[in-house]
């Protein structure tokens, strides 16, 4: 898969000393509202393997939030994006389109739930990908209103920020933020009041409460959800609160969006987290996993709602570039190639397994869940559920020193979110695992 020696080497503290001389010239030169999670230079990555300026190769559980799951140089992707830069760079497809840009689609209609007409718009990123599919559905249903839930995240445009539920980095100081969006609760088994196994019923039914009293179902253009939630800490929604709100929307008809941007290709053990349930969203979107670290992002859908706004009407200079469509193409080959379904699975069972030994001896992990290689640990103050952000920090920093780039999330800030590549060999798996656990003895 690469040449990279997929081996953890730690020669340096991290950062290491060349990393803080470029940090120092990133101090300078680069706008302190842009973060990092960790401030190491890398100079290759693949596997999963990151390497950085100092020689330190880290093992990476984080595929660049979702995008590297075929790994970060793979050889597919590698080999097709480099053929289609020699034979040009960008004409525009709204200009002069080409053949790249459709055999995506081709593929999207393929590989997405239902086997209805479906057709596809492709774009850079996943904040553009959820706009669209706003636009798309106000112009499909002649409606404004715009439904979301409790922990969501759908990006950082003024419309996405507006619909994505966490403050904190996302939105504060950033308003106002675009009008006719509601937010209604979702089905967060660990915390929801009356246990996990009525979240489901019970959530669902004040949700649909909620849409019908302050919004009205009949002014609801569209329904957006990610299938597991990301940002706002991998909450899988309790079972039957999904084909519920999918099933409100139908009767309403109000189209159903399913935010794939995170949970899409091969990340949860499935093409899209959506098959879990036999959810058939009306629209899909998708951007990180989809062309292996190029930008690229797309809505996909039932025809003829794809097809409702006017020609012209959807679009961008750079949407569906050559390049980052035939990376895509690659990208895809790998995952059916490799039948990284499969693997996902494969390291959730790892995953789960050693995570739940750990839940034994520590009592501050709270909640394990997720699936596939899109699997979080929820920690929590020894004996309650009260959310522990220090020690997420803690153990995040902990890992890190060691080698091990690990990402946090959550609304409260006390999720440890594991997203290793999917071709990440299962010796660094649970070496990680170990390190892990060794931080978790020191915490």
């Amino acid at each position: 898969m690469t040449a990279l020696p997929q081996e953890r080497r730690v020669v340096t503290a991290i950062p290491g000393p060349k990393s803080q001389e470029l940090q120092a010239r990133r101090t300078a030169a680069v706008a302190s509202g842009v973060g990092s999670v960790l401030p190491v230079f890398t100079t290759r990555a693949g596997g999963g393997i990151i390497e950085d300026v100092d020689g330190n190769r880290l093992i990476d559980f984080g595929s660049g939030i979702a995008v590297t799951s075929v790994g970060s140089s793979a050889e597919a992707v590698v080999r097709r994006a480099s053929a289609q830069l020699q034979d040009f760079t960008h004409t525009c497809f709204m200009v002069t389109p080409y053949e790249g840009y459709v055999e995506v689609c081709e593929l999207l209609a393929e590989l997405t739930p239902g086997d209805h007409a479906k057709k596809s718009a492709l774009f850079n990123s996943g904040a553009e990908a959820v706009e669209n599919a706003v636009k798309i559905a106000r112009a499909y249903t002649k409606r404004q209103a715009v439904v979301v839930f409790d922990h969501g995240y759908h990006g950082r445009t003024n419309l996405t920020m507006g619909m994505t539920a966490k403050n904190m980095p996302y939105k504060n100081g950033f308003g106002p933020f675009a009008p006719e969006i509601y937010r209604v609760p979702v089905a967060y088994g660990y915390r929801w009041p009356t246990g996990p196994d009525n979240a489901g019923a019970e959530a669902s039914a004040q949700a649909i409460d909620m849409i019908n009293k302050q919004v009205g179902a009949e002014n609801v253009a569209a329904i957006i959800i990610e299938p597991v939630l990301g940002e706002g800490g991998f909450i899988e929604p309790a079972k039957g609160f999904l084909p519920a709100i999918a099933q409100f929307a139908k009767d309403n008809g109000i189209v159903f969006v399913a935010d794939e941007i995170q949970s899409g290709f091969c990340r949860t053990g499935q093409w899209f987290a959506s098959e879990d349930e036999g959810i058939v969203p009306d629209l899909i979107t998708t951007a990180k996993g989809i062309a292996g670290g190029l930008p690229l992002a797309a809505v996909t859908g039932r025809a003829e709602i794809m097809d409702a706004p006017h020609s012209g009407g959807l679009g961008g200079t750079y949407g569906g570039n050559p390049v980052a469509c035939a990376a895509a193409l690659g990208a895809i080959e790998t995952m059916k190639e490799l039948d990284l379904n499969a693997k996902a699975k494969r390291i959730e069972e790892v995953m789960k397994a050693r995570l739940s030994s750990m839940q034994e001896k520590f009592d501050i992990i709270g909640d394990i869940r997720g699936r596939g290689a899109m699997i979080a640990i929820e920690l929590v103050q020894s004996g309650t559920k009260d959310p522990n952000p220090a020690a997420t920090a803690a153990l995040a920093k902990a890992c890190h020193a060691e080698g091990v780039l690990v990402l946090t999330c959550g609304t409260y800030g006390n999720v440890l979110r594991f997203l290793p590549p999917l071709v990440i060999g299962e010796d660094l798996l649970t070496e990680g695992l170990d390190i892990l656990e060794q931080a978790f003895a020191g915490v």
